[in-house]
């Protein structure tokens, strides 16, 4: 290089300028907790923008060509969904109502971030009429990479990939691996998620080939509730509703393990197996996981429920394609509706509907069923009947656990017996955190995914479990599966008794991993990890 070249560069650099102002607005954003920062990325990106150009047309144009370079490093530091996510999800937005989307875009806004922004905007053109800004910037991205390099004090960045350690050891078959000693490195965590998936896959619900000649006969109902999680009834101060008290048995650590609908419909209709990677839900499963299948082996007939069409987002084909569940959709004709989902179609009365179950039930007389029935009342942007702003949740909420407890009733008077399940998709995600505004679920956080699972029987012969007895042991769909096999023969109605402690006794554990189609969430030695678009595994900001 010529050095007369070298030296006449020196009086070209004209510093960042007003990018200065984006990176104070990252390095803001990062101390708050609130970004994914990739370092090295951003380092390059300011060296792009710091270059000495002797042209200033040059330099012009490599300012208007970095805004769109810009905002796509912003958008890939942030939690915010990744473009596959969004692309996979175009066709669902599109069939949300006008008034939801506007919602949703007022929702995103938060004024008390743009007014923060505005404040340090008066900051930096303020400060800038002295100080160098550029220096400072540069010196806090060069020491941003440092720390990643070197390894800092406190993670801010993508963990450091080692070599594998105990965490990817084998466990007993059915049971959730001892508390790893090795480090939550990227290496160890990935081999950590492939050791789960490896165990997960050897396990499987054995259901008996036949029902004893003295079985007796009964009724299972499994009650899908969408967007209802333990974060949700603690912000609206339901946790301990006296609701929940109903139930005989009450699972406080159940994962849902996705955060979206579909996919928490075919991981229960599918509960019969381990839990399977969220890419493998929309493949054929073996025959022996899918639940209803196993029941329908059994002499139960089995029957679909809804509270809406099932059109948005296909989900009753998908249930039909990869949860195998093919039976006609019980007639919802006459049924009422007070409010309309946030794509405006009708949701029918929860109520009304069970009313109709409940009847239909008492036709059948002695026949064994299984109903599976998915309602979607506490969905985000649902509306009442001609009303333009989204229902409360609470009342919502309030309504539906009044009507489920009115059901209850019916069905003891009924003299039936019935075991009801009641077991959420996902939480609602009420109340965001640093990753997710309020109703986003693209990353499914342990708030979103950790759900109450509660279990009736109406029509034993045995004192009601009260209060309920809690079952605290990490589960999910598998335990409920295996729940269900040990009740199939109906002998529970019939006991005088019921050890409840003997009859929920070594039900499968099912560690707490949980996944969408581009995200990934394990608990790891009691903290939580996130694995966005198969990249570094990073804590998940607190």
């Amino acid at each position: 290089m010529n050095l007369n070249n070298t030296s006449g560069l020196r009086h070209h650099w004209r510093g960042l300028g007003a990018w200065n102002y984006y990176f104070l607005i990252k390095f803001t954003l990062l101390w708050l907790g609130y970004l994914n920062f990739h370092a090295l990325d951003n380092l390059v990106f300011a060296a792009y923008l710091l270059f000495p150009l002797s042209s200033a047309r040059l330099h012009r144009w490599r300012n208007i060509i970095g805004i769109p370079i810009g905002f796509a490093v912003f958008y890939s530091d942030t939690w915010l969904p990744g473009i596959h996510s969004i692309l996979s999800a175009g066709s669902q937005v599109a069939g949300f109502s006008a008034m939801y989307l506007l919602e949703l875009i007022n929702r995103f806004i938060d004024w008390q971030w743009v007014g923060a922004a505005f404040a340090l905007l008066v900051a930096y053109l303020f400060i800038s009429q002295w100080l160098r800004i550029t220096v400072f910037t540069m010196a806090v991205l060069i020491g941003l990479n440092v720390m990643h390099i070197t390894g800092p004090l406190f993670q801010l960045g993508p963990i450091t990939s080692v070599a594998a350690g105990p965490a990817d050891a084998p466990a007993a078959a059915g049971s959730v691996p001892a508390a790893m000693i090795a480090p939550p490195t990227t290496g160890n965590l990935t081999a950590y998620l492939n050791g789960f998936y490896q165990r997960e896959s050897q396990r499987a619900t054995q259901f008996p080939q036949a029902l004893p000649a003295d079985a007796a006969p009964f009724s299972l109902l499994i009650i899908q509730i969408c967007s209802l999680s333990w974060s949700d009834l603690e912000a609206i101060q339901m946790k301990t509703s006296p609701f929940w008290g109903k139930f005989d048995l009450m699972f406080d650590n159940f994962n849902s393990g996705t955060a979206y609908s579909g996919p928490a419909a075919i991981r229960l209709l599918r509960a019969s197996c381990g839990q399977e990677k969220h890419k493998d839900l929309y493949s054929p499963a073996n025959q022996q996981c899918y639940l209803f299948d196993n029941l329908a082996k059994l002499g139960f007939k089995t029957e679909l429920m809804l509270d809406h069409s099932g059109q948005f987002g296909n989900f009753l084909q998908n249930i039909r394609d990869d949860g195998n569940m093919q039976e006609p959709l019980m007639s919802q004709a006459g049924i009422g509706h007070s409010l309309n989902s946030f794509d405006g179609e009708p949701i029918y009365d929860d109520l009304q509907l069970l009313d109709r179950w409940l009847t239909q039930q008492t036709h059948y007389g002695d026949l064994r069923t299984a109903t599976f029935f998915n309602l979607i009342t506490l969905h985000d942007g649902n509306r009442y009947v001609g009303a333009h702003s989204a229902a409360d949740y609470a009342s919502r909420a309030t309504t539906l656990f009044n009507q489920l407890d009115s059901f209850f009733d019916q069905l003891e008077k009924s003299g039936r017996r019935v075991v009801v399940v009641v077991v959420p998709e996902h939480g609602a995600a009420l109340v965001g955190d640093k990753m997710q505004m309020p109703g986003l679920r693209d990353i499914p956080s342990p708030s979103i995914t950790h759900v109450p699972m509660g279990i009736k029987f109406i029509g034993i012969k045995a004192p009601h479990q009260q209060p309920s007895l809690r079952i605290t042991a990490p589960s999910s769909y598998l335990a409920l599966s295996e729940l269900v096999s040990r009740l199939v023969d109906g002998k529970v109605f019939q006991a005088q008794q019921i050890d409840w402690t003997a009859l929920t006794k070594d039900l499968p554990q099912t560690a707490a991993v949980s996944e969408n189609d581009a995200s990934t969430v394990i608990n790891y030695q009691g903290k939580t990890f996130i694995r966005l678009d198969g990249g570094d595994w990073v804590p998940y900001p607190q």
